[in-house]
Order: structure tokens, then C-alpha cells, then sequence
């Protein structure tokens, strides 16, 4: 990402909050065949210190990433709109993107079956948690372990990150603000996220 001083995310615990509100991520592997991407949910294992993620890839795309040969990189996007120059000051006509964003970096670990199994548990549970009816993989434990052979665990203590809170810091006060109150009508959690930054 571009190197801007202003937009730095260095707090590790502002990186977890952003995963664990964004937990749909994407993996790029520089594979021997070239790059590779694929999309999958993750989730913080909180019972660590630093920053360790946990999720799955469905089979056959561990192959095709080389899971666990060599370090990925894990994106989390936050939440980003344009933003127009009409609210800005008459004259300033440059538009931009408003973002929050991780790359994180590591050699993710392939979980054994047991342990792949209990992720996944822990991650249908996570998501299920404040579903009406919601299920769970105990459910039909058997039905499921089946169903789990056709995917790969992972888990990926991030070696390090790269971060960026982009939210108009470069503007007037006054055009933050107008700023953010147009994201309060259309897209609510940038505009928080804008609050966040303003103190």
C-alpha cells in the first residue's frame, strides 16, 4: 500500500478490532505457478498474544496456494467508499477513496484433522451465535466430519502487517465532518470509523 505517514495503523489491537469486524478475508499465495487468491472467513485466536488467525481452505485450492510452503498475505478490507470532491471546499477537485485496511503477512500452519474439525466448529459457532435457530456442526457430528474432510485447516501467526486508516485526515476539520455526516446516509460504519479517528 502506499507509504503515508498520516494513515498508519501501527497499534496491533486496532488491526484485531478490524478483523474481527471484517472477518471476510483475502488470501494471496505467490505460488510456483503464479500468483493465487481465494476468499475465505477468518477468525482472531484471542487466546494469544500478537496476532494469530484461524480458517480453511476448501480442497483443492490448499494445493493450488501451496498452503504452508511460504508466506501469504492476508488482506482485510474495512469499510471504504468514494468520496467526492463536491464535499469539499470550491477548488478542490481531486476525489479520493476513504478505506480501512490490513495486509497481514505469514506461513500459515496446516492443522491435522482434529484440529481442522474443532476450528471449524469454532468458526460455524462464531457466526451462528446470534442467529435465530442458528446450528451447530454437533448437530450432526458425523454428517459433518465428513463434510470436513473436503476442506484444510490453517492457522497463521501474522509475522507482521501493514495498515492503513485512510479517512480524509489530510482535510479541514469542518470537511471531515461533512464528510462523515454524508457517510452517516450511506454508509454508516465509515462514517464511525471516520468518528473513531477524530476523537
Amino acid at each position: 500500500m502506499r507509504h503515508t505517514p498520516r494513515y498508519l495503523m501501527t497499534d496491533q489491537e486496532e488491526v484485531k478490532r478490524l478483523i474481527r469486524g471484517n472477518p471476510w478475508a483475502t488470501f494471496v499465495s505467490p505460488a510456483s505457478t503464479g500468483l493465487v487468491a481465494s476468499h475465505y472467513p477468518v477468525l482472531l485466536d484471542e487466546d494469544e498474544s500478537g496476532i494469530v488467525i484461524a480458517s480453511h481452505f476448501g480442497r483443492p485450492d490448499e494445493q493450488l496456494h501451496e498452503l504452508g510452503a511460504h508466506e501469504v498475505l492476508v488482506i482485510i478490507q474495512g469499510p471504504h467508499d468514494y468520496v467526492s470532491p463536491s464535499l469539499y471546499e470550491p477548488g478542490d477537485l481531486v476525489p479520493t477513496w476513504n478505506h480501512v485496511t490490513a495486509h497481514l503477512y505469514g506461513t500459515p500452519a496446516i492443522l491435522d484433522e482434529e484440529e481442522n474439525y474443532a476450528m471449524l466448529s469454532r468458526l460455524t459457532d462464531h457466526f451462528e451465535q446470534h442467529r435465530a435457530h442458528g446450528r451447530s456442526l454437533s448437530d450432526d457430528e458425523e454428517g459433518t466430519r465428513r463434510a470436513a474432510k473436503g476442506t484444510v485447516g490453517l492457522r497463521m501467526r501474522v509475522t507482521r502487517f501493514d495498515a492503513r486508516a485512510k479517512l480524509s485526515q489530510n482535510k479541514q476539520p469542518e470537511v471531515r465532518e461533512r464528510i462523515t455526516r454524508r457517510f452517516d446516509e450511506t454508509n454508516g460504519p465509515l462514517a464511525e470509523e471516520m468518528r473513531r479517528i477524530q476523537g
